[in-house]
């Protein structure tokens, strides 16, 4: 019952057999998460520019050791579309000196805030479809019980990977049923038949999991995935897998020290 990597979260995942898909699910995610740090703790200065296209070098190039498409890649940075219309809006009101662009009034503070928020979103995003794209959904739930992140979050996504798949298939068993009585869903009176169609499936995924969670607890079940024994990673792995962050920290040091 668990999700395969055809699924919706695991269709991310692109298989391969580097260097980077090798490196373990938790070494992958401090690495990522501390790439997103260094992303954040820089400056939004028009002289850290070069510093924001090392990190971008940086994480373009991991992305291209594991041979990750250019198209998976794009298709992340899908979910930065709430920032850029956010950073969008900045530049218009926000306070202080003005500039023309194109015709346009914009405030040169919220020009700076935008760029800013737009390179710190981008890199980040990136970093982690690279993760997302070199690790199964799985093992990162594995990685997540190896670093003790809180239990219930990791019982959470641990039910969401091997049941996401279950819930599609529910949605499109309805979809089917709804299509083949002649709905089109054309027009603002289609609305009403897809929030009717959430409500059902909200419904039929709560009785699901309520199901699925006595079903465990009856058979000694902890919401957790088995894993094996916790083995020590070499320390070569751990300098592998932090190297992108190292490198980040590295630039971020350098432009400290030029200031």
């Amino acid at each position: 019952m668990g999700a395969g990597h055809g699924g919706p979260l695991g269709s991310a995942y692109v298989a391969r057999d580097t260097v980077v898909h090798r490196l373990p699910a938790h070494v992958a995610l401090v690495a990522v998460v501390a790439f997103a740090l260094v992303v954040v703790a820089t400056p939004v200065r028009a002289a850290w520019a070069p510093a924001y296209a090392g990190y971008a070098v940086l994480v373009l190039g991991a992305a291209a050791l594991a041979r990750v498409p250019a198209g998976r890649l794009l298709r992340g940075l899908a979910v930065e579309l709430p920032f850029v219309v956010f950073a969008l809006l900045l530049p218009v009101v926000a306070r202080g000196p003005r500039v023309e662009v194109l015709g346009l009034s914009l405030s040169e503070s919220g020009l700076l805030a935008a760029g800013g928020l737009l390179a710190k979103a981008t890199l980040s995003v990136l970093a982690a479809t690279v993760l997302a794209a070199t690790t199964t959904p799985q093992d990162l739930v594995r990685g997540m019980q190896r670093l003790r992140l809180p239990a219930v979050l990791v019982q959470i996504l641990s039910f969401m990977v091997r049941y996401a798949d279950v819930v599609a298939g529910e949605l499109r068993r309805m979809r089917v049923a709804r299509e083949s009585r002649g709905f089109r869903g054309r027009g603002p009176g289609a609305l009403k038949v897809v929030a009717g169609t959430a409500g059902a499936l909200f419904v039929r995924s709560y009785e699901r999991g309520e199901r699925v969670h006595l079903a465990m607890l009856s058979r000694g079940g902890d919401g957790r995935l088995p894993a094996g024994p916790a083995l020590a990673v070499p320390a070569r792995t751990w300098l592998t897998g932090l190297a992108l962050p190292l490198s980040a920290a590295a630039l971020l040091a350098a432009g400290m020290l030029g200031a």
